[in-house]
C-alpha cells in the first residue's frame, strides 16, 4: 500500500531525493569495564534498515579510536542513522548503549552518551547526490 505523501511525489513527478552517507572518526570515551576487565568495544552501523557493517574491536581499550569509514550511497535525508556500540566477551557481546539520530543534509559531529556509560562521538556527512 503506497502512502499518501508518496502518491503526492508520484502525483507531482518528484522523487524522494537519494543522498551519499558518509560516517568517520568514530570514537569512544570511558567506556565501562566488566567482570572480564578493560571494555573490548566495537560499532555496528546501520542506515535506515541497511546494516553497513562494523568496526574492528579494540581489546582493553576503554578510549577507542576506530579508523573505519562506511558509506551508503541510497541514504536519504530524514533515514534514521543508527550505531550499536557493544563490548565482546568470550561468551556474548554486551550492547553498551544505541545512537539513533535523523540525518540531516550537511556534516555533523555528534556526541551519544552510552545507557551502561561512557560517549560515542561520530561525524556523518549526508550530500545530495541529485544536484
Amino acid at each position: 500500500m503506497t502512502s499518501l505523501p508518496a502518491l503526492l511525489l508520484l502525483a507531482l513527478g518528484l522523487t524522494v531525493a537519494e543522498a551519499q552517507l558518509r560516517l568517520y572518526n568514530l570514537r569512544a570515551s570511558d567506556l565501562p569495564s566488566d567482570l572480564l576487565g578493560t571494555s573490548d568495544g566495537y560499532v555496528q552501523v546501520y542506515s535506515g534498515s541497511t546494516y553497513l557493517g562494523k568496526t574492528a574491536v579494540r581489546k582493553n581499550d576503554p578510549d577507542p579510536w576506530w579508523e573505519e569509514e562506511f558509506q551508503h550511497f541510497k541514504a536519504k535525508e530524514g533515514d534514521e542513522l543508527k550505531l550499536e556500540v557493544y563490548d565482546q566477551d568470550l561468551l556474548f557481546h554486551d550492547l553498551v548503549g544505541v545512537c539513533q539520530r535523523q540525518m540531516k543534509l550537511g556534516t555533523h559531529t555528534h556526541d551519544c552518551y552510552l545507557k551502561k556509560g561512557g560517549v560515542l562521538t561520530y561525524t556523518y556527512t549526508l550530500d545530495d547526490i541529485n544536484q
